[in-house]
Protein backbone atom coordinates (compact mmCIF):
# COMPACT_ATOMS: atom_id res chain seq x y z
CA UNK A 1 0.00 0.00 0.00
CA UNK A 2 1.03 3.93 -0.53
CA UNK A 3 -0.78 6.43 1.67
CA UNK A 4 -0.45 9.72 -0.48
CA UNK A 5 -1.13 12.73 2.81
CA UNK A 6 0.93 15.69 4.33
CA UNK A 7 2.34 15.40 8.03
CA UNK A 8 -0.33 18.41 8.84
CA UNK A 9 -3.73 17.53 6.83
CA UNK A 10 -5.70 15.94 9.66
CA UNK A 11 -7.57 13.91 7.31
CA UNK A 12 -4.18 12.33 6.26
CA UNK A 13 -3.87 12.06 9.55
CA UNK A 14 -7.17 10.30 10.25
CA UNK A 15 -6.03 7.26 7.40
CA UNK A 16 -2.51 6.59 9.05
CA UNK A 17 -4.75 6.00 12.50
CA UNK A 18 -6.97 3.51 10.68
CA UNK A 19 -3.78 1.87 9.02
CA UNK A 20 -2.12 1.57 12.39
CA UNK A 21 -4.73 0.20 14.11
CA UNK A 22 -5.28 -2.45 11.86
CA UNK A 23 -1.35 -2.71 11.74
CA UNK A 24 -1.69 -2.32 8.05
CA UNK A 25 1.94 -1.20 6.78
CA UNK A 26 2.39 1.31 3.73
CA UNK A 27 5.07 3.45 2.03
CA UNK A 28 4.14 7.20 3.13
CA UNK A 29 4.18 9.27 0.39
CA UNK A 30 4.69 12.95 1.11
CA UNK A 31 2.94 15.89 -0.80
CA UNK A 32 3.93 19.10 0.75
CA UNK A 33 0.96 21.29 0.59
CA UNK A 34 2.17 24.38 1.67
CA UNK A 35 4.46 24.34 -1.37
CA UNK A 36 1.34 23.43 -3.74
CA UNK A 37 2.56 19.78 -4.84
CA UNK A 38 -0.68 18.70 -4.91
CA UNK A 39 -2.06 20.90 -7.55
CA UNK A 40 0.85 20.09 -9.84
CA UNK A 41 0.77 17.43 -12.88
CA UNK A 42 2.48 14.57 -11.53
CA UNK A 43 0.00 14.79 -8.45
CA UNK A 44 -2.72 15.06 -10.92
CA UNK A 45 -1.65 12.18 -12.44
CA UNK A 46 -2.58 9.96 -9.59
CA UNK A 47 -5.50 11.51 -8.06
CA UNK A 48 -8.34 13.72 -10.06
CA UNK A 49 -9.12 15.62 -6.96
CA UNK A 50 -5.73 17.04 -6.43
CA UNK A 51 -6.40 16.55 -2.33
CA UNK A 52 -4.67 14.43 0.41
CA UNK A 53 -5.32 11.58 1.26
CA UNK A 54 -4.82 9.17 -1.40
CA UNK A 55 -4.76 5.25 -0.90
CA UNK A 56 -3.28 3.24 -3.31
CA UNK A 57 -3.78 -0.56 -2.20
CA UNK A 58 -3.22 -2.80 -5.64
CA UNK A 59 -4.67 -1.97 -8.38
CA UNK A 60 -7.36 0.05 -6.09
CA UNK A 61 -7.14 3.87 -6.08
CA UNK A 62 -8.96 5.61 -3.18
CA UNK A 63 -9.54 9.29 -2.02
CA UNK A 64 -11.88 10.75 0.92
CA UNK A 65 -10.68 9.70 4.24
CA UNK A 66 -13.46 8.18 6.20
CA UNK A 67 -14.10 6.30 2.80
CA UNK A 68 -10.60 5.16 2.80
CA UNK A 69 -11.24 3.94 6.41
CA UNK A 70 -14.56 2.13 5.71
CA UNK A 71 -12.53 0.43 2.46
CA UNK A 72 -9.76 -0.31 4.93
CA UNK A 73 -12.20 -1.77 7.73
CA UNK A 74 -14.05 -3.58 5.44
CA UNK A 75 -10.99 -5.35 3.53
CA UNK A 76 -8.90 -5.90 6.97
CA UNK A 77 -11.96 -6.05 8.92
CA UNK A 78 -10.25 -7.00 12.78
CA UNK A 79 -9.96 -4.50 15.01
CA UNK A 80 -13.21 -3.29 13.60
CA UNK A 81 -13.74 0.27 13.17
CA UNK A 82 -17.50 0.75 12.97
CA UNK A 83 -18.35 -2.23 15.63
CA UNK A 84 -21.92 -2.84 17.17
CA UNK A 85 -25.22 -3.16 15.32
CA UNK A 86 -26.79 -0.36 13.26
CA UNK A 87 -27.18 1.70 15.55
CA UNK A 88 -24.07 2.21 17.02
CA UNK A 89 -22.30 1.83 13.59
CA UNK A 90 -24.72 5.39 12.68
CA UNK A 91 -23.80 7.56 16.21
CA UNK A 92 -20.09 6.73 15.31
CA UNK A 93 -20.46 7.61 11.72
CA UNK A 94 -22.56 10.65 12.92
CA UNK A 95 -20.00 11.79 15.54
CA UNK A 96 -16.93 11.13 12.70
CA UNK A 97 -19.33 13.80 10.25
CA UNK A 98 -20.15 16.31 13.20
CA UNK A 99 -15.80 16.97 12.42
CA UNK A 100 -15.29 15.97 8.89
CA UNK A 101 -18.59 17.56 7.44
CA UNK A 102 -19.35 20.45 9.86
CA UNK A 103 -16.01 21.77 11.56
CA UNK A 104 -12.94 20.46 9.08
CA UNK A 105 -14.25 22.19 5.77
CA UNK A 106 -14.20 25.67 7.23
CA UNK A 107 -11.13 25.61 8.51
CA UNK A 108 -8.66 23.58 6.13
CA UNK A 109 -5.98 25.14 4.16
CA UNK A 110 -7.70 25.94 1.03
CA UNK A 111 -10.67 27.61 2.71
CA UNK A 112 -7.78 29.70 5.02
CA UNK A 113 -5.85 30.62 2.13
CA UNK A 114 -9.43 31.62 0.20
CA UNK A 115 -10.26 33.77 2.82
CA UNK A 116 -6.85 35.95 3.24
CA UNK A 117 -5.50 35.96 -0.42
CA UNK A 118 -8.72 36.13 -2.40
CA UNK A 119 -10.91 37.95 0.43
CA UNK A 120 -8.65 39.69 1.85
CA UNK A 121 -9.15 38.88 5.17
CA UNK A 122 -6.80 39.91 8.10
CA UNK A 123 -4.87 36.99 9.67
CA UNK A 124 -6.39 38.15 12.71
CA UNK A 125 -9.58 37.78 11.66
CA UNK A 126 -8.59 34.47 9.61
CA UNK A 127 -7.72 33.48 13.12
CA UNK A 128 -11.10 34.53 14.66
CA UNK A 129 -13.08 32.63 11.77
CA UNK A 130 -10.22 29.52 12.65
CA UNK A 131 -11.67 29.35 16.00
CA UNK A 132 -15.22 30.26 15.76
CA UNK A 133 -15.96 27.08 14.12
CA UNK A 134 -13.97 24.54 15.58
CA UNK A 135 -14.82 26.20 18.93
CA UNK A 136 -18.45 26.01 18.39
CA UNK A 137 -17.77 22.68 16.47
CA UNK A 138 -16.35 20.63 19.45
CA UNK A 139 -18.95 21.81 21.72
CA UNK A 140 -21.69 19.85 19.36
CA UNK A 141 -19.34 17.39 19.92
CA UNK A 142 -18.91 17.90 23.44
CA UNK A 143 -23.44 17.93 24.22
CA UNK A 144 -23.54 14.17 21.72
CA UNK A 145 -20.66 12.79 24.51
CA UNK A 146 -22.00 13.87 27.41
CA UNK A 147 -25.84 12.88 26.76
CA UNK A 148 -25.19 9.41 25.28
CA UNK A 149 -25.37 6.12 27.29
CA UNK A 150 -22.77 4.62 24.60
CA UNK A 151 -19.84 6.98 25.60
CA UNK A 152 -17.98 5.05 27.16
CA UNK A 153 -13.52 5.49 27.35
CA UNK A 154 -14.06 6.52 23.81
CA UNK A 155 -16.31 8.30 21.90
CA UNK A 156 -18.25 5.44 21.58
CA UNK A 157 -17.30 2.18 23.54
CA UNK A 158 -13.92 1.10 25.31
CA UNK A 159 -12.46 1.04 21.90
CA UNK A 160 -11.43 3.28 19.21
CA UNK A 161 -13.93 4.08 16.47
CA UNK A 162 -14.00 5.74 13.38
CA UNK A 163 -15.30 8.64 15.71
CA UNK A 164 -12.04 8.90 17.75
CA UNK A 165 -9.69 8.74 14.39
CA UNK A 166 -11.89 11.72 13.09
CA UNK A 167 -11.75 13.26 16.65
CA UNK A 168 -7.95 13.07 17.39
CA UNK A 169 -6.66 15.00 14.45
CA UNK A 170 -8.90 17.87 15.03
CA UNK A 171 -7.60 18.29 18.29
CA UNK A 172 -4.07 18.97 17.31
CA UNK A 173 -5.61 21.60 14.69
CA UNK A 174 -7.77 23.17 17.90
CA UNK A 175 -4.78 22.99 19.97
CA UNK A 176 -1.83 24.45 17.12
CA UNK A 177 -4.34 27.40 16.77
CA UNK A 178 -5.27 27.92 20.58
CA UNK A 179 -8.27 27.20 20.54
CA UNK A 180 -10.64 27.56 23.92
CA UNK A 181 -10.97 23.87 25.19
CA UNK A 182 -12.44 24.27 28.54
CA UNK A 183 -15.61 24.32 27.69
CA UNK A 184 -15.22 20.48 26.23
CA UNK A 185 -14.05 18.45 29.34
CA UNK A 186 -15.64 14.51 27.80
CA UNK A 187 -14.14 15.89 24.03
CA UNK A 188 -10.52 16.19 26.34
CA UNK A 189 -11.73 13.28 28.18
CA UNK A 190 -11.64 11.32 25.23
CA UNK A 191 -8.86 12.50 23.26
CA UNK A 192 -6.26 12.12 26.18
CA UNK A 193 -7.57 8.44 25.99
CA UNK A 194 -6.69 8.05 22.36
CA UNK A 195 -3.61 9.63 22.94
CA UNK A 196 -2.35 6.64 25.15
CA UNK A 197 -2.38 4.24 22.48
CA UNK A 198 0.56 4.39 19.98
CA UNK A 199 -1.78 4.05 16.65
CA UNK A 200 -2.32 7.87 17.78
CA UNK A 201 0.69 9.19 19.07
CA UNK A 202 3.28 7.36 16.86
CA UNK A 203 1.27 8.57 13.59
CA UNK A 204 0.86 12.57 14.59
CA UNK A 205 2.25 15.03 12.69
CA UNK A 206 4.90 15.75 14.73
CA UNK A 207 6.35 12.14 14.17
CA UNK A 208 5.93 11.63 10.43
CA UNK A 209 8.68 11.86 8.02
CA UNK A 210 8.02 15.09 6.73
CA UNK A 211 7.24 17.14 9.24
CA UNK A 212 9.29 20.60 9.22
Amino acid sequence: MQLYNYFRSSASYRVRIALALKGLAYDYMPVQLLKSEHLGESYAAVSASRLVPLLKDGDAVLTQSLAIIEYLDETYPAPPLLPGDALARARIRALALDIACEIHPLNNLRVLRYLVHDLKVSDDDKNRWYRHWVETGLETVERQLASHSGTGRFCHGDAPTLADITLVPQMFNAQRMDCRLDHVPQVMRVFAECMKLDAFAKTQPSACPDAT
